[in-house]
């Protein structure tokens, strides 16, 4: 199949309900901030996190559309995990998307309430869906799943522990292992992958098997997709994490392992998983 054209169809439709979340609330919220909060959120990224999770309803047998408010919230949490990131007490970015960072855009105050702002949107949307009242022991499950990919065992501890391995490189003492930066891709990239694909998939309807299978390989998929964008960060002036660790052929080859050993994890989801596979290949393969 044809990924483009399947991220091209789908991409608008996540577009569209994000569109009509700040249209719906439009009235009610500070133009400082509801300009903050789309910044970075229009024109988008990638929206791949936010595909996957339609990619995972259907690879169970279930709708796109099902799975289409967690889309929305995933990539709500996504953009708020990259205004912070990009703080002067965090990363201190001045660019991020081809234009000024939040914080540079508007101001640092205001960054940080577009990202907590961000977030609890991403939370609204989940509880406000017809599946929480229609069934909502999958809904509490979803929100869980995606609450503790984001939290302190997940994004935000990975955060922390990236900031740590950054100034420990940094006073040149050392302990920049593979174990480590594993652990931290796992929590800070790959933690949200796997909400957005076991909970795009339970909102399809998987049963626990399938939940249970998908969660390795959202693992797997997360981690390879940090080290290609490695690889991509290769020429910029600070070199990328997994490469003051082993070269680029070491690190490409790694990440296909890692792909690879994915798609095994999902062959017995047959032809509906076709765009999830191919999803997870142009994660690693693409060029830009």
């Amino acid at each position: 199949m044809d990924v483009e054209a399947y991220m091209a169809e789908r991409i608008p439709q996540i577009d569209a309900a994000i569109e009509a979340r700040f249209e719906r609330a439009s009235d009610r919220v500070p133009a400082p901030l509801s300009g903050a909060m789309r910044h970075l959120l229009f024109p988008g990224g990638k929206r791949l996190r936010p595909v996957f999770a339609l990619a995972a309803a259907e690879a169970v047998g279930g709708r796109a559309r099902a799975a289409l408010p967690l889309a929305v919230a995933v990539e709500l949490i996504h953009t708020y995990s990259l205004v912070h990131d990009d703080l002067p007490c965090m990363d201190d970015d001045d660019w991020r998307r081809g234009r000024p960072t939040v914080h540079v855009a508007f101001d640092e105050a205001t960054a940080v309430l577009a990202g907590d702002a961000l977030q609890s949107e991403a939370f609204a949307v989940l509880a406000e869906d017809p599946v929480a009242a229609a069934d909502p022991a999958r809904m509490l499950f979803v929100v869980g799943r995606l609450a503790r990919a984001i939290g302190a065992e997940g994004l935000v501890g990975g955060q922390q522990d990236d900031l740590a391995f950054e100034a420990v490189k940094s006073a040149g003492k050392g302990g920049a292992d593979h174990v480590r930066l594993a652990s931290i891709h796992e929590r800070k990239t790959a933690a949200l992958f796997q909400a957005a694909i076991v909970g795009g998939a339970a909102l399809g309807g998987a049963n626990d098997d399938e939940r249970g299978r998908l969660e390795a390989f959202a693992r797997d998929v997360g981690v390879a997709f940090q080290i290609a964008d490695d690889l991509l960060d290769a020429d910029s002036a600070e070199a990328a994490s997994i490469l003051r660790l082993q070269g680029q052929g070491d690190a490409r080859a790694g990440a296909e392992g890692l792909v690879e050993r994915a798609l095994e994890r999902i062959e017995g989801f047959g032809e509906r998983a076709m765009a999830l596979r191919e999803l997870a290949r142009f994660a690693v393969r693409r060029r830009r």
